[in-house]
């Protein structure tokens, strides 16, 4: 009896130690079919990204002439609101840096498109300002050209508290003359736009661009030239006011 006790508790034993094997086994191959699968998607999807960001070669060769000037680009901008935290490039292709041509959001981000607008100064004391030049061609526009006076002379304050009261005013929108600087303005097909980035620690520069086409996902072209770049600006901190004991 005892014998016939002992037979069945081992083939118990070996039937669970078969199934916990079995089971992990299983759980292994699953975890391996899982990242598999997960990097074959986010290949898939990069690959969809980059063609989202693209320009076609009938864009690039409408404007080959412009293009084959210094400092010049083709670039395309997604609108926030849609493509933000769907693609893996941080900001969703929405953003764009005239220094570093990449769209990733972070160090030297100069411009945006968000809800119809674009936009400039997005963390800090970085600030910027653009003026729209309505129909001028961009291809008129040069460093010396009247327009581009206030934006190109424009002294970058060294002094965070100097620079925050810049962010405030052009954030209300600053009146020089008749023309009028903002941190956003409406996104415009056929407009020009004159643009003053400055990301303290990486980067200031003076940009052109105008809006030349709009497609069906939101997304525009910008045809840019980058006029100018300044010495990377530094920031002198505002310090804390000293705690008092009371």
């Amino acid at each position: 009896m005892r014998s016939l006790r002992f037979a069945i508790t081992l083939a118990c034993s070996l039937c669970f130690s078969a199934s916990l094997l079995a089971q992990t086994q299983d759980r292994a191959q699953l975890e391996k079919e899982f990242f598999a699968l997960r990097a074959e998607l986010a290949e898939k999807i990069g690959e969809k990204e980059k063609q989202l960001l693209a320009i076609a070669d009938d864009e690039k060769e409408k404007h080959k002439e412009f293009l084959q000037q210094p400092e010049t680009g083709l670039v395309r901008l997604l609108p926030r609101e849609k493509f933000d935290g769907k693609l893996n490039t941080r900001g969703g292709g929405a953003y764009f840096s005239f220094t570093r041509l990449k769209h990733e959001y972070g160090h030297s981000t100069d411009i945006a498109l968000e809800q119809g607008r674009f936009s400039v100064g997005f963390a800090g004391a970085n600030f910027g300002f653009l003026r729209s030049l309505s129909d001028t061609p961009i291809e008129e526009l040069t460093l010396n050209h009247i327009d581009i006076h206030y934006a190109a002379e424009f002294v970058t304050p060294s002094k965070e508290k100097d620079a925050r009261l810049q962010y405030r005013l052009f954030g209300k929108g600053l009146l020089i003359g008749e023309a009028l600087y903002r941190t956003s303005l409406d996104a415009t097909l056929d407009t020009t736009y004159v643009l003053r980035s400055i990301d303290y620690g990486n980067s200031d520069v003076l940009v052109i661009f105008r809006a030349v086409k709009k497609d069906t996902d939101g997304s525009m072209l910008l045809l840019l030239k980058k006029l100018k770049t300044y010495e990377v600006p530094k920031l002198e901190r505002t310090p804390e006011p000293e705690a008092t004991n009371q």
